[in-house]
């Protein structure tokens, strides 16, 4: 497609007839150079309504006297306004719906986090009887095995 002549490159434009022509040359485009990183843009998450004018210039009134454009100002206007208090509801919406997940989240973390104590509680408790169980019974023999020690001692002076 290019070819030099006396240091200057001479390009042919192609167009595309279909549109999968053109897919297919934006792609043998991107695939001349692969070591070239692509820049995709990554969408906007949120969009924002533009806020309402503070003033408008255009006040209605009665309908006399308005001209035969007007009422398709107002109506651009008016439709502006229910898009804007319809996106401001649903915001509301979604906020709300957020902010009541985040809370029940919160809720079962608590529930979690008081059942997870009061098993280890349980646990740690059984976990101390049996050692203080253990330990008497360790005394226990203990004991025995001095007192005969001693009736032993006893018996041989």
């Amino acid at each position: 497609m290019a070819s030099k002549k006396d240091g200057k490159e001479e390009t042919t434009v192609t167009i595309a007839k279909t549109p999968a022509e053109l897919q297919r040359m934006r792609l043998d485009k991107l695939m001349k150079n692969p070591a070239k990183p692509v820049f995709i843009p990554e969408g906007s998450r949120d969009s924002k309504m533009k806020e309402p004018p503070e003033f408008i210039r255009n006040v209605w009134g009665s309908s006399a006297g308005a001209g035969s454009g007007d009422f398709h100002v107002y109506r651009g206007v008016r439709r502006r306004e229910y898009a804007r208090q319809k996106f401001n509801n649903e915001m509301t919406v979604k906020l709300t719906a957020e902010e009541e997940y985040h809370k029940k989240v919160e809720e079962n973390k608590k529930a979690a986090e008081e059942r997870t104590a009061k098993k280890r509680a349980k646990r740690q408790k059984k976990k101390q009887k049996v050692k203080s169980k253990k330990m008497k019974d360790d005394n226990k023999d203990e004991d025995d095995s001095s007192s005969e020690e001693e009736e032993e001692g006893s018996d041989g002076k």
